[in-house]
C-alpha cells in the first residue's frame, strides 16, 4: 500500500485549499490534473474516486477522501508532526471544529449566494448560514481577536477559513471588511502558500498543453 497521497487536483478550483494543507503538512504526494473544461471530472475513471465527480480528491494508504474541508481535517490528523490540529483530548479541538465546518458550511454557501445574487428566503432558518451579514459577522469573530483562529496557532481551520476569505475578497463576493483583509493576508504570507502559487502557475500552463 502507497504511503504517497494521490491528489486529484484542478488549479482553478477548490482543489487549491488542499493543495495548500499539502504544502503545510509536508507528505508526499502525486498530483493528478483533472482538465474540468474536457469535462475529465465526470469520466468513469474519475467517478469511481469521487461518484459526484468533484475536485479535489485525495486517497491516502488505499482510502478515498473527498470534500475539502473533510481532506483538511483527515490530513491535519493523519500527519500530526505537522502541528494543523489540536490532539484529540485538547480543549481547543472544538473551537477548531467549529469554525472549519462553519468556514465549509456556512460561509461558503453564503458568499456564493450573494455573488450569485440569489433572492433571500423567507424563512432564513432553511438554509444552513441564516442569512449573509450574520455569517460574515460571526466569521469575524472567528478570526478576532487573531492572528489565527486559535490565537497565536495556525491550523487547518486557517487555511480553509482564508482561502474562502481569500476567494470572497478576490471576486468580491465578501464585503472587504479590515479584519478580513489583515487577517487573510497574515495566513497567505506562509511560505506553503508562496509555494502553492509558483506549483499552481506551472500546473495551468501543463493542463493547457
Amino acid at each position: 500500500m502507497s504511503e504517497r497521497i494521490v491528489f486529484y487536483h484542478n488549479p482553478m478550483s477548490r482543489g487549491r485549499i488542499v493543495h495548500w494543507m499539502l504544502e503545510e503538512v509536508g507528505a508526499p504526494y502525486e498530483t493528478v490534473l483533472v482538465n474540468l473544461e474536457k469535462g475529465e471530472q465526470k469520466k468513469p475513471e474519475y467517478l469511481a474516486i469521487n461518484p459526484m465527480g468533484k475536485i479535489p480528491a485525495i486517497v491516502y494508504r488505499g482510502t478515498v477522501v473527498t470534500e475539502s474541508a473533510a481532506i483538511c481535517a483527515y490530513l491535519a490528523d493523519a500527519f500530526p508532526a505537522a502541528r494543523l490540529a489540536p490532539s484529540f483530548d485538547d480543549p481547543r479541538r472544538g473551537t477548531y471544529l467549529r469554525w472549519l465546518f462553519f468556514a465549509a458550511s456556512c460561509v461558503d454557501y453564503a458568499l456564493v449566494d450573494h455573488m450569485l445574487s440569489r433572492p433571500p428566503v423567507e424563512r432564513r432558518t432553511a438554509i444552513g448560514y441564516g442569512s449573509y451579514e450574520d455569517t460574515l459577522n460571526a466569521l469575524e469573530k472567528a478570526i478576532t481577536p487573531g492572528p489565527y483562529i486559535l490565537g497565536d496557532w495556525f491550523t487547518a481551520a486557517d487555511v480553509y477559513t482564508a482561502s474562502v476569505i481569500g476567494w470572497g475578497l478576490l471576486s468580491k463576493a465578501l464585503e472587504p471588511r479590515p479584519s478580513f483583509e489583515a487577517y487573510a493576508a497574515r495566513c497567505t504570507r506562509r511560505p506553503a502558500y508562496a509555494r502553492v502559487v509558483e506549483q499552481s502557475k506551472r500546473l495551468l500552463e501543463q493542463m493547457r498543453k
